[in-house]
């Protein structure tokens, strides 16, 4: 059996849409992408997910907490989980944010300073090195009470799916754009409504069973 780990932000944890600060939900288990994922993989691997809210994929968060870094855990969750057959990283969404000020090639070389951690580990991993799938993340959508939050982010967020193939290219990474297949939500403009999850979850399963086979 495969083992695959999943790394991303609320959209990995599975988040519902926000209706106002302070009202965080989850979509229930059988619905998120993760669960379609490991649906559709059946036996053939193990699905594990490590989705943290507000995850970055390199920047420190002074207001949510250093502890969003996505590379401060990304090591540790490797070695947690090792032997590790594919890591799907799907992050950049929480780094267009306007306090990051970051462009779309910085935060897509973020995600390459992950690509870097899996290629060129600190300590060699046991069962060796995991095959990285880089997901960019769809645009923003329709921005409500988030919009001080992400402002200038829908232009940024529209950028990440040329700059994570560039990243991926360059790493020699296989690249899925989420964008392709699904659109976030016009409620609060940053997390996927329910029925964008099975969709989700169905192309990175044909992805992932490409990778593997």
């Amino acid at each position: 059996m495969k083992t695959i780990l999943c790394y991303g932000d609320s959209n990995t944890w599975s988040a519902k849409p926000l209706l106002a600060y302070g009202k965080l939900d989850r979509h229930p288990y059988e619905a998120r992408w993760t669960t379609e994922l490991q649906s559709r993989m059946g036996s053939q691997a193990h699905v594990i997910i490590e989705g943290l809210v507000a995850r970055t994929t390199t920047f420190d968060d002074e207001i949510e907490g250093r502890h969003k870094n996505g590379e401060r855990h990304f090591y540790t969750s490797l070695e947690s989980h090792m032997p590790l057959d594919l890591v799907i990283i799907m992050l950049g969404t929480n780094d267009v944010k306007s306090r990051f000020g970051k462009s779309s090639w910085d935060i897509a070389s973020g995600a390459g300073r992950l690509l870097d951690v899996i290629n060129n580990p600190p300590k060699p991993l046991l069962g060796g090195t995991p095959k990285p799938l880089l997901i960019a993340p769809p645009p923003l959508g329709k921005l409500g009470f988030l919009a001080d939050t992400f402002a200038g982010g829908l232009e940024k967020s529209k950028g990440l799916a040329a700059t994570y193939q560039r990243m991926a290219e360059l790493k020699g990474c296989e690249f899925l754009n989420a964008g392709d297949f699904i659109q976030t939500s016009d409620v609060d403009g940053v997390h996927f409504d329910e029925d964008q999850l099975k969709p989700l979850g169905q192309a990175i399963a044909a992805k992932v069973t490409d990778m593997l086979s």
